[in-house]
């Protein structure tokens, strides 16, 4: 399923904020525990920083590693689980059932429209080949 230019633009930047919502929920959940304030910022800036790296290496558009489909799925909902895991960690469970409800429907919608795009021999990630119609 192809999107709407609109509606594509709007989707992907949507997808652009989930990801640093998501760093920031990683970041809120480490510096939010009751471990003295050393670990705390060890883990406000770790958990979010592997969570990076990890979307870099595998889920990004320009990923350094590619991998199927089914694996950068994989990568999100590890992301994206453990940011709203975060979220309901620091008492914030009506926040974090609207993010993953946000990005699962993100995710799905970017899926097919890249799939679309693919199908037709283009490259959602350089934008070549863009699908008309």
């Amino acid at each position: 399923m192809k999107l709407p230019t609109p509606l594509h633009v709007a989707n992907e930047g949507l997808a652009f904020v989930l990801e640093l919502a998501a760093l920031a929920a990683l970041a809120w959940w480490g510096w939010q525990l009751p471990d003295p304030v050393l670990l705390r910022l060890l883990l406000a800036v770790a958990a979010p920083t592997a969570a990076a790296v990890l979307w870099g290496l595998y889920a990004a558009p320009k990923a350094r590693i590619r991998v199927p489909l089914a694996g950068v799925l994989v990568v999100k909902a590890v992301v994206f689980g453990a940011a709203s895991a975060a979220l309901y960690g620091v008492g914030r469970p009506g926040w974090a059932v609207v993010f993953a409800g946000v990005a699962v429907a993100n995710t799905a919608l970017a899926t097919l429209d890249r799939r679309a795009w693919m199908h037709r021999g283009g490259d959602p990630a350089t934008g070549a080949g863009q699908p008309v119609g």
